[in-house]
């Protein structure tokens, strides 16, 4: 009686080993289907306008003998670009200032509204990320009439504090001015995130450090700080892959003062310049390439740091 009792037992277990594989495969179909139009876009957006502009730098358009293919010859003209690598140093040096100051404003303004010192804080925070929510366009062209020299209200207040008449669109002055346009735009965007962040702090470890004494800043400095600074590496690589993509703000200031930003003010500025306005498509490609390369060790860079401090396995 016990054997006819104990012998179906792994005959069931069997069977449900069997099936589980197919469950498991099955319970993975949702999951597909919700990312599947992401990967469509992707795929259609991203994946292959890059293999066609690999695939478009190998030529060379000539009006004598067509298109011919020329090889890595118009890598080499990218790569000897007075033009595309002054737009780098340009950037490198716009990413070193615009990025610390918008994360450290946005981690300033967090931490005051986390800390529940600033009444009305949700409406304040609401107000912080509304220029976010303006497109870069609109934002430029509206910056651009503000700052206008002899008319723009902040020209007239340089001038009634004795400044005198001051040309934000110079060539001196072009480029910390489109550093205030991004960091206006930008910040409100970094302070959700590392108010998201701060708000994810157990409660307990501020509880903790007032039991102890500690004030306020010394617990936002010696205790919140270092939790959130995977946020803050985040959001570091995050502004400064946005910074070597800066597009949008020259190319509108630039209908205001053409002669303070040059062909190649930026390297994104150096692609649609070469593409478009000098019709040379191959060339363009190329320069677009060798900036997605660059892109592209930034962001390993930042994956690979992220990873060494224990965010990824």
């Amino acid at each position: 009686m016990a054997d006819q009792i104990v012998r179906p037992v792994p005959q069931v277990a069997s069977r449900l080993t069997r099936s589980s594989p197919r469950r498991s495969r099955m319970s993975q179909w949702p999951g597909a289907v919700f990312i599947a139009p992401h990967m469509l876009m992707l795929g259609l957006f991203m994946l292959v306008p890059t293999v066609y502009a690999v695939y478009t730098s190998l030529f060379t358009s000539r009006l004598v003998g067509g298109t011919q293919f020329s090889g890595l010859a118009n890598y080499g003209v990218v790569m000897q670009s007075a033009a595309f690598w002054d737009g780098v140093v340009r950037v490198l040096l716009f990413g070193v200032i615009q990025v610390p100051v918008t994360i450290a404003i946005a981690f300033f303004f967090a931490a005051i509204f986390d800390a529940g010192v600033v009444r009305f804080s949700r409406f304040f925070r609401t107000v912080f990320f509304v220029p976010f929510a303006v497109p870069g366009v609109v934002a430029s062209v509206m910056w651009s009439f503000l700052l206008l020299p002899g008319f723009g209200p902040y020209s007239q207040f340089a001038q009634a504090i004795g400044l005198g008449k001051v040309d934000f669109f110079s060539s001196q002055l072009i480029l910390p001015t489109i550093i205030l346009i991004v960091i206006w735009e930008w910040t409100g965007y970094n302070m959700t995130i590392l108010f998201t962040s701060l708000k994810s702090i157990p409660r307990e470890v501020t509880e903790a450090a007032v039991m102890e004494g500690a004030s306020l800043w010394r617990i936002i400095l010696r205790i919140k700080l270092p939790m959130v600074m995977p946020s803050i590496v985040m959001l570091t690589f995050l502004n400064t892959v946005g910074a070597f993509q800066l597009f949008t703000e020259p190319s509108i200031l630039a209908a205001f003062q053409p002669q303070a930003i040059s062909f190649g003010f930026t390297p994104s500025l150096f692609v649609y310049n070469t593409a478009v306005g000098s019709s040379e498509y191959n060339l363009g490609a190329a320069a677009a390439v060798v900036l997605a390369l660059i892109i592209g060790v930034i962001s390993v860079g930042g994956f690979l740091l992220r990873r060494r401090n224990g965010e990824f396995k």
